[in-house]
């Protein structure tokens, strides 16, 4: 199943231009100490099963997390449980070049 990319200048576009995006960082606590993005909502790869009433079907979601490879397979988890508009943000935080806010 071939999941949609897009690359952290993108989505620091859409940001800036006013679009509402459902971005969820799937990185783990200390990871995101270290900052991540302010619309960002983080659910831990490793707890994204028994969170998938966050998730609607009709919404694109932009996974999240340092690189990218994390971001990916909970993509393909999402779309194999029925999730179809998930997008991979290829590069993840490491390439992310906007603002940043610490974990609340």
């Amino acid at each position: 199943m071939e999941i949609k990319t897009i690359t952290p200048d993108e989505v620091k576009t859409k940001l800036e231009n006013g679009e509402t995006l459902f971005l969820v960082d799937v990185r783990e606590d200390e990871e995101v100490a270290e900052g991540m993005i302010p619309e960002a909502v983080h659910i831990r790869m490793g707890e994204i099963p028994e969170h998938l009433d966050y998730f609607d079907k009709e919404n694109d979601y932009i996974l999240i997390c340092r690189s990218g490879g994390r971001s990916q397979r909970v993509c393909e988890y999402l779309a194999a449980s029925g999730f179809p508009n998930v997008v991979n943000m290829t590069g993840g935080m490491l390439a992310w070049t906007g603002e940043l806010k610490p974990k609340q």
